[in-house]
């Protein structure tokens, strides 16, 4: 039974699949050659052609870099941003194993301008929380989510290192997340994020601010978050 399954997948993407499990296991690491076209195609048993089309396909989705006359190595992670998800949404669609370490998990007092982007008012308790993205065990994104601590105050105990905020608030709050306002800017880094970052200081970075809204239209989380421009890619599709 499982033989029939496997032959219902296409070659190439079992080519893929082989290949990701090698990245995802930590047999490839970022920057290691992989096997060639050749060595592929004979290991598969399939033709030069779709052992090609395999790695052009991972290539495409900057799993691998293909480099003309050196062979095909395993990529730097990186993120698409083309879809309100959480981190460990985000690793798993790019087949990267990734972690965060918890910076702060605490109830804040008086931050006005935070409070008014989640529509309470301005003297409102908020909880922080902030987190460090890893992926390949390197560094690549500095995150700080703030919620209302009235509706939220339960999460200062949740270990939000190991759990998704996002599956969190669905599970143990009933509250479903559906889309996000963000502003999108370049800034570069300052001593504390840079150390944390493991970049030179006022390196470029990414800077997302987002508000995050709930299935009732209610602002929910505010995240504001600093990304590696070399790890990101925002998609953003227009319309004429």
């Amino acid at each position: 039974m499982g033989q029939n399954h496997n032959n219902e997948i296409p070659a190439y993407k079992r080519i893929q699949n082989a290949v990701l499990q090698r990245i995802e296991s930590g047999e490839w690491k970022a920057g290691d050659p992989i096997d060639s076209e050749r060595q592929l195609a004979k290991a598969h048993q399939v033709s030069l052609m779709t052992a090609r089309h395999a790695l052009a396909g991972l290539d495409r989705e900057g799993m691998v870099v293909r480099r003309r006359g050196a062979g095909t190595f395993v990529a730097p992670p990186k993120i698409h941003f083309n879809k309100l998800m959480s981190y460990t949404e985000q690793m798993a669609s790019r087949g990267l194993v990734g972690f965060s370490r918890l910076l702060c998990n605490k109830i804040i007092d008086y931050e006005p301008e935070i409070a008014a982007r989640l529509a309470v008012t301005p003297d409102s308790r908020l909880i922080k929380v902030e987190r460090l993205r890893y992926a390949a065990n390197e560094p690549f994104a500095l995150e700080a989510g703030y919620l209302s601590a009235e509706e939220f105050g339960r999460l200062t105990s949740t270990p939000l290192a190991r759990s998704s905020l996002f599956s969190t608030l669905e599970h143990d709050f009933g509250v479903e997340l559906a889309h996000a306002d963000e502003e999108v800017d370049a800034t570069s880094a300052d001593p504390r994020t840079a150390e944390l970052l493991a970049v030179p200081l006022g390196a470029p970075l990414l800077r997302i601010r987002q508000v995050i809204y709930s299935t009732k239209a209610k602002a929910t989380i505010y995240v504001l978050g600093f990304y590696r421009s070399d790890r990101h890619t925002l998609l953003i599709r227009r319309f004429r």
